[in-house]
């Protein structure tokens, strides 16, 4: 039987490595969660004080403008981290939402804990310091894409890099998170084969 940090433990190790003992540490420090479908872990104007490792769900991270228009920026399911990772690492005010679409489980942390982690053990330091280098470097890429890519190269980028996504997000947060309005990506969704 499987337990419930095995899919934590299988992510880091992918990232780096850590020894038993740092392994040990910093799956000690993760707590189970569980959230119903549309609940706002973490709001625009507040700190977010903790990350999460996504064990079932999808959730997304968007930002809501004064006029009321949402930008969706990141979808997050299992198993991966999920949060307001700037907020996170910096103890800044969000700009963004992260929001449950679907009811999610969840490991949950605190800043305050990794922070001692980090302290502590430089591998768990440097672990997570690779983790968010290959966030950041997914990013730009996806910057590139927004600024440069028409709406049909937005689509088929995201269709090879997540072929799963459409099974799996409301088509209305996808056309968001492509920049595209939801009517031309219904025509997409016809037009495009993979």
């Amino acid at each position: 039987m499987k337990s419930d940090t095995d899919a934590l433990r299988t992510t880091i190790e992918l990232i780096y490595p850590l020894n038993p003992e740092e392994m040990k540490a910093f799956l000690a420090v993760w707590k189970p969660l569980t959230a119903k479908r549309k609940v706002v872990l973490t709001a625009q104007g507040e700190v977010a004080t903790e990350l999460y490792f996504v064990r079932e769900g999808l959730q997304r991270v968007y930002y809501l403008d004064e006029q009321g228009r949402e930008a969706t920026l990141v979808f997050t399911y299992a198993p991966s981290f999920g949060g307001v990772i700037d907020s996170f690492l910096l103890q800044v005010p969000s700009r963004y939402y992260y929001e449950t679409l679907t009811p999610s489980t969840f490991l949950k942390t605190s800043f305050s804990e990794i922070d001692q982690l980090m302290l502590r053990y430089p591998a768990i330091e440097r672990m997570i310091r690779l983790g968010t280098n290959a966030t950041l470097s997914g990013l730009l890429e996806r910057l590139v894409e927004v600024q440069l890519f028409s709406s049909e190269e937005k689509f088929r980028s995201l269709l090879r890099r997540s072929p799963h996504i459409l099974q799996r997000v409301p088509h209305k947060y996808l056309a968001s998170y492509l920049g595209i309005d939801a009517t031309n990506f219904s025509k997409l969704l016809n037009k495009v084969r993979l």
